[in-house]
């Protein structure tokens, strides 16, 4: 009988450490049952038709108690869909997966276990702490830290463990007081290294080391969730501490190209330590009408100038159609704003002869040489800046000015308008990064007030600054070199800056 339920380890934070069998069970799913602690990110694997439903937990809120969600992963299975239980770390790692795959196998439906990695492990991995290392601990333990239902502290479960030489204890921070006291009374010293590690592996990540004696006192103000550690490899992150090190680590960044590019630059943001946030505020559409491109692709130009990458692709989604491809352009010279812009003309098989040394419009007007009496052709987007046109026009070219696609901005009233919106009023977001004149514009009608001195703007270039300073806002940072890399290195200058 194939599984009709999968209780899936999501893994201890960052998205990415979910395992490839995870994400494949989350593309198949009907129905996706998710915990507090499971990156949001996660859910965007499952189809955009399943059904998602919350039954987090916290200490003082459940938002559904264990036998309703046992009984719910039984009702939706019954129902004939694939169902996905979503759950933090590891399903077995006092996820109490058990319990759910007992449920199940009582009543008869099939289910598959899909592990995933434990906090446990990745959260003193994500701050330098290898949980075993040669010639310091050669064993370690997990320990549940948390009371159980009925209020009672499970020390007896500390002692018998107090043997290991490192130990690991899960959801203990607000019990801390009485796991330090039974590690001191079963011969721990006092002296002991300790860390805890809250909001392991994410962006949120914080680590405070001390010792048995002071632990408690250093973190007096921290919250749920954390791992405690205990041993002398906590020692060791003096020198292994990585991931708080990366350059824009904890910084929050709003990423607001359109959805079929801001993969890119979230990844490498999210590389250099950051917690991307992507909120298209355009996005790119296809035209109802093609004939006025496909009457200027018949047609012969001296040179077709393409200043984004969104031109050539639907450019040649036209040739495509039209049964042409990269010969139409055999006599014709072929000018590209960017370096991005030329990598995709050479996927299709096309070198550019000329790319300016700024990305700019008014780079090209300047350095393209003798255009008079020549025929030009734009294929860009259907609200483009006049600039070019008019400045090729200004040297004796004759230009066409050609939509290739649109661009649309995103609704005020979308969901996801709302939600950022509502991050921005609380503060929790540290930086937006602007791609273009229309992601600035689309950012405003989107209707996203700011108070500017609180958050970071960059510009990927002194174009699009200039539209946001003409809108109201306050610019921080203009990237030196017009790319998305120049984008990221002007970001992590301005943050090693603030250190």
């Amino acid at each position: 009988m194939n599984p009709q339920v999968f209780l899936v380890g999501a893994g201890p934070g960052d998205p990415g450490l979910i395992t490839i069998k995870g994400a494949e069970c989350l593309r198949r799913a009907d129905v996706v049952v998710y915990d507090r602690l499971v990156a949001p990110a996660l859910l965007d694997y499952a189809p955009a038709s399943a059904e998602k439903i919350y039954v987090g937990k916290a200490s003082s809120d459940h938002t559904m108690p264990q036998n309703e969600i046992n009984a719910l992963l039984i009702e939706q299975a019954r129902a004939g869909k694939i169902v996905v239980r979503l759950k933090g770390g590891d399903p077995f790692v006092f996820g109490r997966g058990g319990e759910e795959a007992l449920a199940l196998a009582e009543a008869g439906i099939a289910f598959e276990i899909v592990p995933g990695i434990s906090s446990a492990i990745a959260a003193p991995a994500y701050a330098g702490i290898p949980v075993t290392h040669r010639g310091v601990a050669a064993s370690f333990t997990v320990t549940s830290g948390h009371l159980r239902d009925d209020g009672i502290q499970n020390s007896k479960f500390v002692i018998q463990n107090s043997l290991a030489e490192t130990q690991i204890f899960l959801m203990g921070i607000e019990n801390l007081q009485g796991i330090v006291a039974s590690l001191l009374e079963t011969g721990r010293d006092a002296a002991t290294p300790a860390a805890l590690v809250r909001w392991g592996t994410t962006t949120q990540q914080q680590t405070i080391v001390g010792n048995l004696g002071n632990i408690i006192a250093r973190s007096r103000d921290l919250k749920p969730p954390a791992v405690l550690i205990v041993g002398e490899v906590v020692n060791l992150r003096e020198k292994l501490q990585w991931f708080e090190n990366r350059p824009l680590f904890g910084k929050r960044i709003l990423v607001t190209r359109a959805r079929e590019q801001a993969g890119a630059l979230a990844r490498q943001l999210a590389e250099l330590g950051a917690e991307p946030l992507e909120f298209p505020t355009i996005q790119i559409q296809p035209l109802a009408d093609y004939a006025e491109l496909d009457a200027a692709l018949a047609q012969k130009y001296d040179w077709v100038i393409f200043t984004s990458v969104n031109g050539v692709n639907f450019v040649w989604e036209r040739l495509t159609a039209l049964g042409r491809d990269a010969r139409a352009f055999a006599h014709t010279r072929i000018g590209a704003i960017g370096p991005a812009t030329a990598d995709e003309l050479a996927r299709h098989g096309v070198r550019a002869d000329f790319v300016p040394r700024e990305y700019v419009a008014e780079a090209i007007i300047e350095q393209i040489g003798d255009v008079a009496g020549q025929r030009v052709l734009l294929p860009r987007a259907d609200s483009a800046r006049e600039a070019l046109t008019q400045g090729l026009r200004a040297r004796g070219a004759s230009v066409d000015d050609v939509a290739a696609y649109r661009t649309v901005t995103t609704d005020a009233n979308a969901p996801r308008a709302q939600e950022i919106r509502a991050r921005i009023a609380r503060g929790e977001i540290d930086a937006i990064a602007f791609t273009s004149s229309s992601t600035v514009r689309g950012f405003m009608n989107a209707e996203l007030s700011i108070d500017n001195s609180q958050l970071t703007i960059a510009c990927i270039g002194p174009v699009t600054a200039q539209t946001a300073r003409d809108l109201g806002l306050r610019v921080d940072i203009v990237a030196a070199e017009y790319t998305i890399a120049g984008l990221i290195a002007a970001l992590v200058e301005f943050y090693q800056g603030e250190k």
